[in-house]
């Protein structure tokens, strides 16, 4: 592959949208293009199944959840940067600069983020006890801080918040 012919593509965003749109990419790839893809994540972990976070709770793994497990993305000749978000968008020289420092050209810019949990500014919500429900990481403190609990609440009503309140009214 000649790399003044490679079409530079950055995806900030490694979640399930993040990740489709390079699974997309590579099927075009095949057909005759050529890109070189770097991805960028805030998350320690590769991309996983989002949807289907509360099955966690019921004994789901996070390999169970993950979209591809971490090779894929080498044997895909992906460029992938866990737990280094980007921080800075140079439109005018097109390229991005991640947390730690990374600077990285490119010809495509693809914003894949995803929403963040909305927290109402509602007194006591920054008090121990107090979680969001959006990763892994947010599950793995929620048990470990129920185990001790008598009593919870959940507030939200979007399908993860739905299924987190389920097993109290069943």
């Amino acid at each position: 592959m000649n790399p003044q012919t490679e079409v530079r593509v950055v995806v900030i965003g490694n979640g399930m949208v993040g990740y489709k749109f390079c699974e997309k990419l590579l099927a075009k790839a095949k057909k005759g293009s050529a890109f070189r893809v770097t991805v960028f994540g805030e998350e320690s972990r590769v991309a996983y199944d989002r949807v289907h976070l509360s099955e966690y709770f019921a004994g789901k793994t996070a390999d169970d959840l993950s979209m591809a497990p971490l090779n894929w993305y080498r044997e895909n000749g992906i460029e992938l940067y866990l737990s280094d978000p980007v921080v800075d968008i140079d439109r005018e020289r097109k390229q991005v600069r991640s947390h730690h420092g990374l600077v990285v050209p490119y010809d495509y810019l693809v914003l894949a983020t995803g929403s963040g949990a909305f927290v109402p500014p509602l007194e006591g919500v920054e008090k121990d006890g107090v979680f969001v429900y959006r990763t892994l990481e947010d599950l793995d403190l929620i048990q470990s801080y129920a185990r001790k609990a008598k009593k919870g609440a959940v507030l939200g009503g979007g399908l993860l918040g739905l299924e987190a309140a389920k097993p109290c009214w069943i």
